[in-house]
């Protein structure tokens, strides 16, 4: 198998000029890495077999076309609250924090967590000045703290008060980043970067070899990466059940 490498440079006037070059070659399939160059792919080519990776919520930037599919870099929701029940299984009141803008975009979310019998509400922020009180809230009426992503909530100055603060309540915290985990959070479940260039791999190389048929959405990462923090299991008086225990890929 030949490849070539283009370099968008984040640039997607300069997409846009490699697409066309990549769509006047004789390339069998297009693997586009990030937004910029999936946008540029989209926008130039459209009868080369598109593959992309590397995006958070590709329907929000309408990446659909018959010759385009791809990878999901996050979990879905009703894979993330099976998981959650377990490990969890007394847990039924959990809050998350979220900009006010991404309320609607919770809807499914909320309704897969209420599907696995959790009671899930969503506290809004407008700006990380916000945080603090609405974390208190809370705090104050859940039993557990579910972390997503969030550039208004979660900041370099915000995610260790958010850890501290509800370690003190004695509130759980699940994350969705190792890096929570090793931080105090209770556990995290997350897509690491080596099962997503794997598994958008195996879905170009069946596309290779003649699978002309695009999945229609994107496909959700197989193999997830489960870490536990056993130092705050014990703070908090957490016991995981026995049979959950070969999931658990890394513990701090």
């Amino acid at each position: 198998m030949i490849y070539s490498e283009y370099d968008v440079q984040g640039d997607l006037d300069q997409g846009r000029k490699l697409a066309r070059k990549i769509r006047a070659s004789e390339a069998s399939l297009v693997v586009a890495v990030g937004l910029k160059a999936a946008l540029a792919a989209k926008l130039e080519i459209v009868d080369i077999p598109i593959v992309y990776m590397m995006i958070l919520d590709p329907s929000k930037h309408n990446l659909t076309a018959p010759n385009m599919t791809g990878t999901l870099l996050e979990i879905p929701a009703e894979r993330q609250f099976k998981l959650l029940r377990a490990f969890l299984p007394d847990l039924r009141r959990m809050g998350l924090l979220s900009n006010s803008g991404n309320q609607a975009k919770l809807k499914d979310t909320i309704a897969q967590a209420a599907a696995q019998s959790f009671q899930l509400q969503a506290y809004a922020v407008e700006s990380d000045k916000e945080v603090p009180q609405q974390l208190r809230s809370l705090l104050a009426s859940t039993d557990a703290l579910l972390l997503v992503p969030d550039s208004t909530v979660l900041t370099n100055e915000s995610i260790g008060f958010i850890l501290e603060t509800a370690l003190a309540k004695r509130v759980p915290v699940i994350g969705f980043s190792p890096e929570f985990t090793r931080l105090g959070a209770l556990l995290s479940l997350s897509v690491s970067y080596g099962e997503v260039g794997r598994e958008t791999g195996q879905l170009a190389k069946r596309i290779l070899d003649g699978d002309r048929k695009l999945p229609a959405k994107p496909i959700p990462i197989e193999r997830l990466k489960i870490t536990v923090n056993l130092k705050t299991a014990r703070f908090l008086g957490i016991e995981f059940p026995k049979d959950v225990n070969h999931l658990i890929d890394e513990t701090y």
